[in-house]
């Protein structure tokens, strides 16, 4: 009784709260929603189910949407008008195929997802790719652009990459990979954007090779500019005036970059002492370039790949004028031209080291006895392919590092007698990765994670395959075949009820693209999701970007 007059008022409110919604979109911040009091206050759907995901404001469905994945959004999409038009407003990153046959769908593409801050266009390098027309097309329907990222695109060149940066003046971030424009263009967008913060630049073949190239740089741009990447470039060098010219820079990495480089470090430590982190890998650097870097005093990350010709004297000068450093990673390419000397130097003088990365280096137990002695703060250390690293040296870490949280141990004369040590000492230790140790058994990994149950322990004995630093993360690796894990403990109950609450999430957006009763059926379940936990999940959004902004 009364089921239709009931009825009948909540269709009303209904209907007034999503007339107000369609006519003015707020933009304030989404504040903490407090669950129902009255189930009364929502529409009842299919089988007397509570719709109360169509009383979420559009801001906190665009919430739901951001924490779900590409595919999922796509499907949550084809729900219903509102939903597709909230999908669309909210969608702030887009990735197409940047064929030629885009340029076609560009308007109604751009119509669509009109708050677009970061764009990547990326062709197959056997396709014709978006020419200029494309581009200068895309950067009048996304003046707000943020982030560009292109990656093969053949057919832009210096004109389009002009009238691009003249139409997308906010640029922060700019990635180039295996286009063919050149230093005509480059200089655009550093003379245009003067906000540019991030340059990454891979293959760009349109530099002209050898003493006749256009310098680059340094234009507007280059007082706002934190960090430089450089990977494969005939002619990096070129890039001289402007890594010179941008005195805040902050992260300089050069990768495979042909020529010698010492000479022009020598330069750019002259007038750029604000770097903090530097990256060079396969590169023609030698002791030199490393006493140009010690001109850095606040250096804190430095990454040493595959730099035959950097020897001990080098690390040498750099450690004790360089006190700051937190993250050392050498990959000495076998070499033997970094040893005890220089990770002894290191110790001595760089007491603030966190992680430390040593592939194809042969430490002692006398260097590292003094890592551990001097840097009380190491957390993190990989050995890899160390022909001297064996049982003494990993028993010397066992008692000597106390801070020591993950040790990754690969292709090293190690037993299980050295995983013996590892069970009574480093009381800090979280988690041991051993990776083509073959002496290191499935029984020996077992007995130390039996002995110590909050340890994860990682064992991998697949095949031997060629060392390589090139990520600069030995302690990252994923193992191959053969791999054992012996996992720590459950989760605390925190970390499952979060865990649960996305597969709830997850599960919901795999149904959202069936028929008109399905479709409620799922605004029902994320409304489900909504009363009972959306209010807490909000809270910690809300207080997370406010210390965000803070």
């Amino acid at each position: 009784m009364g089921q239709s007059t009931s009825t009948a008022a909540i269709s009303s409110r209904r209907e007034i709260n999503h007339s107000h919604r369609s006519k003015s979109k707020s933009t304030a911040p989404i504040s903490p929603m407090q669950p129902p009091e009255d189930n009364d206050d929502y529409e009842i759907i299919d089988g007397g189910d509570p719709d109360y995901i169509s009383e979420l404001p559009d801001e906190c469905l665009a919430c739901i949407f951001q924490s779900l994945n590409s595919a999922e959004r796509k499907r949550c999409s084809l729900v219903c008008h509102r939903w597709l038009r909230i999908e669309g407003q909210s969608r702030h990153r887009l990735s197409l195929n940047a064929k030629s046959e885009l340029y076609k769908d560009i308007d109604s593409l751009f119509s669509r997802f009109d708050s677009v801050t970061k764009l990547a266009l990326k062709c197959d390098r056997r396709s014709s790719s978006i020419c200029d027309d494309g581009l200068v097309l895309i950067s009048n329907k996304c003046r707000n652009l943020t982030r560009l990222k292109l990656r093969a695109c053949r057919d832009l060149t210096d004109a389009g990459m002009e009238a691009f940066a003249k139409n997308c003046k906010g640029l922060k971030k700019l990635s180039c990979g295996s286009c063919t424009f050149g230093a005509k263009g480059m200089n655009a967008v550093l003379e245009n954007c003067s906000s540019l913060e991030e340059l990454s630049v891979k293959r760009l073949r349109g530099i002209t090779d050898g003493a006749a190239a256009e310098p680059i740089g340094p234009g507007a741009a280059a007082s706002s500019l934190k960090t430089i990447c450089l990977k494969e470039l005939y002619n990096g060098q070129c890039f001289g005036p402007l890594i010179t010219g941008a005195k805040n820079l902050k992260t300089l990495k050069l990768y495979r970059c042909s020529g010698d480089w010492d000479k022009l470090l020598q330069s750019v430590t002259e007038y750029v002492t604000s770097l903090i982190e530097i990256h060079l890998e396969r590169l023609q650097v030698s002791d030199v370039g490393l006493l140009a870097i010690s001109n850095c005093s606040d250096l804190e990350i430095l990454h040493l790949v595959k730099t035959p010709e950097c020897t001990n004297i080098g690390l040498l000068s750099l450690s004790e004028r360089c006190k700051h450093l937190r993250k050392l990673h050498i990959d000495g390419w076998k070499a033997n031209r970094i040893g005890d000397d220089g990770l002894i130097a290191v110790s001595k003088n760089c007491g603030n080291l966190q992680e430390l990365v040593l592939i194809g280096v042969n430490p002692t137990k006398q260097s590292l006895e003094s890592l551990a002695t001097n840097c009380k703060n190491l957390e993190r250390l990989a050995l890899c392919g160390s022909d001297t690293v064996g049982d003494p040296e990993i028993s010397c870490i066992a008692a000597k590092c106390i801070a020591l949280k993950k040790l990754c141990i690969k292709s090293c004369p190690v037993s299980n007698q050295g995983l013996e040590a590892l069970a009574n000492g480093c009381p800090s230790l979280v988690k041991v990765k051993l990776k083509k140790c073959r002496a290191v058994t499935t029984e020996g990994a077992e007995w130390l994670m039996n002995n110590r149950e909050s340890l994860a322990v990682n064992l991998d004995n697949g095949e031997t395959e060629q060392q390589d630093a090139s990520a600069s993360d030995g302690a990252q690796e994923n193992g191959g075949g053969g791999v054992a894990e012996f996992p720590p403990p459950p989760a605390g109950p925190s970390q499952m009820a979060a865990a649960a609450a996305a597969a709830a999430v997850a599960a919901a957006s795999n149904n959202m693209a069936g028929s008109t009763s399905r479709s409620s059926s799922m605004k029902w379940r994320l409304g489900l999701l909504s009363g009972r936990s959306l209010a807490c999940t909000l809270r910690r959004w809300s207080s997370a970007n406010s210390n965000a902004r803070g």
